[in-house]
């Protein structure tokens, strides 16, 4: 029997097709671009808002922030804007990105589905009921500045048990029940957030709520950072050495099997993954459409579908977009703010049907 240590298997059709190999980008270039681009883009989310802070004030704050140094009594106001305000924004926006991005790797393997991403599972609109309990009702006042981070993250685990709990069959984890459990839940969870966004006596917690809903890094701080990007790196970590098991299971349980990878653990492993990560995810930043779908799809058109070159880039490429998305709701209607995921649609849709519209890229095999 063929095993994964004769040879690395390489889905001919994965959940999204891929370019062919001769308009490939090289793997290595593309890296160090993207390598580049995330901290000038780091730099970038820290010195542009709404308040007009000249580009060299907002250096020097940079620097004394990481290197501990000095600034004078008149620089206090600017220098908390740019190192408490923005640059935690910015940095929290590149670990949802890469986060929101790799999931939507994983999910698009786990169910072998296109149009999936980190929301197919239900998780986010879980997630979401936690949340508006807080905004709307003052659940969890007790534990302070935590409370709307906690009751998101804890909702979502329990949306995860639930879709778990019906999905699974004696046989295990199959991806159509996956996702129609998913979607179901959805709507349902949905249906208890509007219910809820409805409820609402007063009608700025509403609109708190709703900005929630789509997407908003208004919230972040340095203590919201450590949280997501622990759960984002240990998500990443665990991908990367399962990368050749997700080529396998790309091509089919039964390909799979025949190379020794067992496709009901590895989806049971992928999906608490998932789940895990896009909960801690959402806790901080609401929900944001579009990342996890088209990211790993616009990776795949530049590298190909192997999932080694794919994790090497889609969360790269997610944290560099959606730095600059949230600089862009900042700016946009300044000094109000746009909700993120207005603008991942407006970005991700006109790209996405773009992406259907190639001859040479293929979606499924379809």
């Amino acid at each position: 029997m063929a095993t994964l240590h004769d040879r690395t298997p390489v889905p001919h059709h994965a959940p999204a097709g891929t370019e062919p190999p001769s308009r490939r980008v090289p793997l290595p270039l593309l890296v160090a671009g993207l390598c580049v681009a995330l901290p000038v883009s780091l730099v970038c989310g820290a010195g542009i808002g709404a308040s007009g802070i000249p580009w060299s004030e907002a250096l020097r704050h940079l620097w004394a922030g990481t290197t501990g140094g000095s600034i004078t009594a008149d620089e206090v106001s600017s220098y908390t804007i740019v190192w408490e305000l923005r640059f935690p924004r910015a940095v929290l926006a590149a670990v949802v990105g890469a986060g929101l991005a790799s999931v939507g790797v994983a999910v698009q393997a786990m169910v072998r589905n296109a149009l999936a991403d980190p929301f197919v599972l239900g998780i986010s609109s879980g997630a979401a009921v936690g949340a508006n309990a807080v905004l709307i009702f003052g659940a969890f006042a007790a534990l302070g500045v935590w409370a709307l981070s906690t009751a998101a993250f804890l909702s979502a685990l329990a949306a995860m048990a639930l879709v778990y709990a019906i999905a699974r069959t004696p046989r295990g984890l199959t991806p159509l029940r996956l996702v129609l459990t998913g979607t179901a839940l959805h709507y349902g969870f949905s249906a208890v957030t509007t219910f809820m966004v409805f409820a609402a006596e007063h009608g700025e917690a509403a609109r708190s709520a709703m900005m929630w809903l789509l997407g908003s890094l208004g919230g972040a701080s340095w203590s919201s950072v450590p949280i997501a990007g622990c759960a984002v790196l240990g998500g990443l970590l665990h991908l990367g050495w399962s990368a050749r098991r997700l080529n396998a299971l790309a091509m089919g349980d039964e390909t799979a099997a025949a190379l020794g990878v067992d496709p009901g653990r590895l989806r049971r492993e992928l999906f608490l993954g998932a789940a895990a990560v896009t909960g801690a995810v959402v806790a901080v930043s609401g929900a944001i459409g579009f990342v996890g779908l088209m990211v790993p799809h616009a990776a795949r058109m530049l590298v190909g579908a192997d999932h080694r070159r794919l994790l090497a880039v889609a969360p790269l490429a997610g944290a560099v977009l959606l730095i600059w998305v949230d600089i862009l709701s900042r700016v946009v209607l300044a000094p109000a703010e746009l909700p993120l995921g207005v603008l991942t649609a407006a970005i991700g849709v006109p790209c996405f049907l773009l992406l259907m519209r190639r001859r040479t890229y293929t979606f499924g095999g379809a």
